[in-house]
């Protein structure tokens, strides 16, 4: 993985920019009061500094009303202040809040915050659902698209509408120190979305989201961005109502090398999640040294409490999916309301999984309804699978290893839990050093 190259293109973004001419956005009109629309005042200090090369400053203690802001090549944007989203629609130039497009060697940086006014793109909130309902039109916080040598660091934003910061083409990315506080309450707005990106870092980060807070994609475009690849995850803090960290759904070009570790979930609906729904294919993939804590929450938010839920399964019926294979899951722990879950179909099977001093401990603390496995998005099987929560539930898969792994059950919640490996049509299944009985029967070979 060429995580070394990233390092170097983030010191040497840092240091030219901090050695570089400054852009105060005061000097081109900026009012700073938090009510009067500082976008064009901003946009032209970004031009002047693209121009010449250097910094623009958003200076601390002032709040700058903005919608859309075009970031350039080779300038630093440092957000000391606050960025606060405008919420009416007309006032925006295209989706996003800070957007960049084809835009090497940009630093977005700053002890600043950029705030979304989620609410303000609400309906209503749906008691029964314990969610936001939200319009039909919503900005994404960061768009940044076709970028080399992009740096993200130091930043804080919440209270996002949508998602959060999406990466989209990208290429030599270092995202460090990045704080995301947004609410538990609003659908879709994801913490860190790399997609169709390349020799990426992502450092350091604390993410509290509604949705998936670090989630690796693929999604369909016209242009073609090439796959997600040489990626690496680490020493992050997650809460979120969805996965903590994530590949998929959205999987049309293929996604592989990638590396999470050292981070800590918080609260989650699935610890770690795959989900292989359309036809680029996810392999060689590591796992490692992370601690999760994964509960069923409200309908309408997907995952069902599963631990760790791997699945290759269509999204339509005229899809052809890629292949899931090659995953390492090592000396992962943590407390789960639902199965270790990997769940491949007939027509694709995964592949060599490696389970490696993985210990989860099962209970029932919520109210909500469970004994369920969560397969959306898809058109081809039920959506919401009724099912006993294993241990361990296999399903189509060839080459899995269980290695000193371990399953335990609150002895209040065991009725609610089921066989500690249960393997359904899977081969060169090898267990060795397993720990833990079961509710019913350690284990069950189908």
């Amino acid at each position: 993985m060429k995580l070394k190259l990233i390092l170097v293109v983030a010191l040497l973004a840092w240091n030219y920019c901090s050695a570089a001419k400054t852009f105060d956005v005061r000097d081109y009109g900026a009012k700073g009061d938090g009510q009067t629309l500082d976008t064009a005042a901003i946009q032209r200090a970004i031009n002047a500094a693209a121009a010449e090369g250097g910094t623009v400053l958003v200076p601390g203690k002032k709040t700058f009303l903005i919608s859309t802001l075009e970031l350039k090549a080779g300038i630093q944007f440092r957000m000391d202040g606050t960025l606060l989203v405008s919420t009416n629609q007309a006032d925006y130039s295209g989706n996003g809040v800070l957007m960049a497009s084809n835009a090497p060697n940009l630093t977005i940086c700053g002890r600043g915050k950029l705030l979304g006014q989620s609410l303000s793109f609400m309906t209503s909130y749906e008691a029964t659902n314990e969610w936001w309902l939200f319009k039909e039109w919503r900005p994404t916080m960061f768009l940044l698209t076709g970028c080399t040598n992009l740096v993200v660091r130091d930043i804080t934003f919440g209270d996002a509408p949508f998602w959060g910061l999406h990466m989209l083409g990208c290429v030599n990315v270092l995202v460090d120190n990045v704080t995301v506080e947004n609410r538990l309450d609003v659908p879709n707005c994801d913490g860190i979305d790399p997609d169709h990106c390349r020799n990426v870092e992502i450092k350091n980060c604390h993410l509290t989201c509604g949705d998936d807070a670090i989630v690796i994609k693929a999604t369909r475009q016209t242009n073609d961005f090439g796959a997600c690849a040489n990626i690496r995850v680490h020493d992050c803090v997650i809460r979120t109502q969805d996965a903590g960290v994530k590949i998929g759904t959205e999987t049309t070009s293929d996604i592989h090398d990638i590396v999470f570790e050292r981070c800590q979930i918080l609260q989650s609906s699935r610890g770690l999640a795959i989900q292989l729904r359309d036809e680029g294919t996810i392999s060689n993939l590591v796992f490692r040294d992370i601690q999760f804590v994964s509960r069923v929450h409200s309908a309408p938010w997907w995952g069902r409490g599963e631990a760790i839920s791997f699945t290759a399964i269509p999204r339509t019926p005229a899809t052809r999916l890629g292949k899931l294979k090659n995953v390492l899951i090592e000396n992962v722990s943590g407390v789960a309301e639902n199965s270790i879950r990997v769940n491949g179909t007939l027509e694709s099977r995964i592949e060599n999984v490696r389970f490696k001093n993985v210990a989860v401990k099962f209970d029932r603390w919520t109210s909500y309804p469970g004994n369920v496995y969560d397969n959306r998005p898809t058109k081809v099987i039920v959506p919401e699978e009724p099912h006993p929560a294993d241990g361990f539930n296999l399903r189509f898969v060839d080459q899995v290893s269980l290695e000193d792994c371990s399953v335990s059950w609150k002895k209040s919640s065991a009725t609610q839990f089921r066989y500690a490996v249960h393997a359904t049509n899977v081969s060169a299944l090898k267990i060795a050093g397993f720990a833990g009985d079961s509710a019913a029967h350690p284990l069950v070979w189908e």
